[in-house]
């Protein structure tokens, strides 16, 4: 009876243990897309994450190459999705940009990355 206890109590251990590894928001998409070459430079990057996002500690910066930040500083959710966040940009010239992202998914979770894409003459 003590080993299938054991048994028991391990598979209810791993079933959480993987409930909690996909309770983080992460990336899923992103407008520029990750890596992307755009030949017009966007007004907006957005980013749509695997959950729901809590704003007020949430965000998104924008770089150039020298690490100057760029962004309009508005980091916000869209109304109409919760996982989908975005920030305003100035007229970009060619270059290339980094974004970095952290954000806590509304059941507390941290999560946090970057990329980048490139604006082409």
């Amino acid at each position: 009876m003590s080993s299938l206890r054991c048994i028991l109590f391990f598979c209810l251990f791993r079933l959480l243990s993987v409930t909690q590894v996909e309770a983080h928001a992460f990336l899923e998409r992103s407008d520029p897309a990750v890596g992307g070459k755009v030949h017009s430079a966007p007004a907006e990057v957005r980013i749509w994450f695997t959950e729901a996002i809590e704003p007020a500690f949430s965000s998104i910066q924008v770089f150039d190459a020298a690490g100057k930040q760029l962004d309009k500083k508005d980091t916000h959710l869209d109304p109409s999705n919760r996982s989908l966040l975005q920030i305003s940009l100035p007229p970009l010239g060619p270059g290339t940009y980094k974004v970095v992202w952290h954000v806590v998914s509304v059941d507390t979770h941290k999560t946090n990355g970057d990329f980048t894409f490139q604006v082409l003459r």
